[in-house]
């Protein structure tokens, strides 16, 4: 592997985001695919999971191409993953959107809707909003070139609910409620936000990624 053009795997399940996904990654390594073939994934550097969608949907579309121990096989192997909205979601246990379904439990804990929130507060969250430390520091990861409450771009309806706190490296409020915006284990991100969609922010998250390889 070249440090400077590592191989990275946007696996494609089906879901939306691909093209905007590979271009910002493309500003770092020209050695970027968009791929469901397991060989190809297994001999990436890193492996990103994009997704706009929902929760089944994800999932259905991971287990058509049969990728689901691929992708666990390649985040037990160390080698740093990235899952981004939808993506992140589906590395915890289960998810609770239009029915119950099991994920990749890459990360322990569940995908649940936004509790009670401040009257007037819309559903889905879109739009900028900052993050913020929660027991971990960000150095030696992929936050560790921002600063607290740098804004950075969502779009969802569910949050991430990791079942132990040590797997949240990042909080957001919205609509008076606290969320896990960043979770985090070992090799394994996931980020509720769109880094792609994030302007400079965005490219600092994806650059200090790459740079775990």
């Amino acid at each position: 592997m070249s440090e400077s053009n590592p191989k990275i795997s946007i696996i494609d399940y089906g879901v939306g985001n691909l093209y905007s996904v590979i271009k910002i990654f493309r500003k770092f390594s020209d050695n970027v695919i968009i791929t469901e073939e397991p060989e190809a994934i297994m001999s990436s550097d890193a492996i990103v999971l994009p997704g706009v969608g929902s929760f089944g949907l994800g999932m259905k579309g991971i287990e058509l191409r049969g990728l689901k121990h691929v992708i666990k096989e390649f985040a037990d192997s160390g080698k740093p993953v990235l899952g981004i909205c939808l993506g992140a979601q589906i590395m915890l246990t289960k998810g609770h959107e239009f029915g119950v379904f099991d994920g990749l439990n890459l990360i322990s804990g569940e995908v649940v809707p936004f509790p009670k929130l401040i009257p007037g507060t819309k559903i889905p969250h879109i739009g900028w909003d900052g993050m913020y430390h929660h027991d971990n520091f960000w150095d030696n990861t992929i936050l560790k070139s921002i600063d607290k409450n740098d804004n950075v771009y969502f779009v969802h309806s569910f949050i991430l609910e990791p079942s132990r706190k040590e797997n949240i490296l990042a909080l957001t409020k919205y609509g008076g409620h606290e969320f896990c915006s960043v979770i985090k284990k070992g090799n394994i991100y996931g980020c509720q936000f769109h880094p792609e969609k994030s302007g400079e922010i965005g490219l600092k998250i994806i650059k200090d990624f790459i740079k775990l390889i």
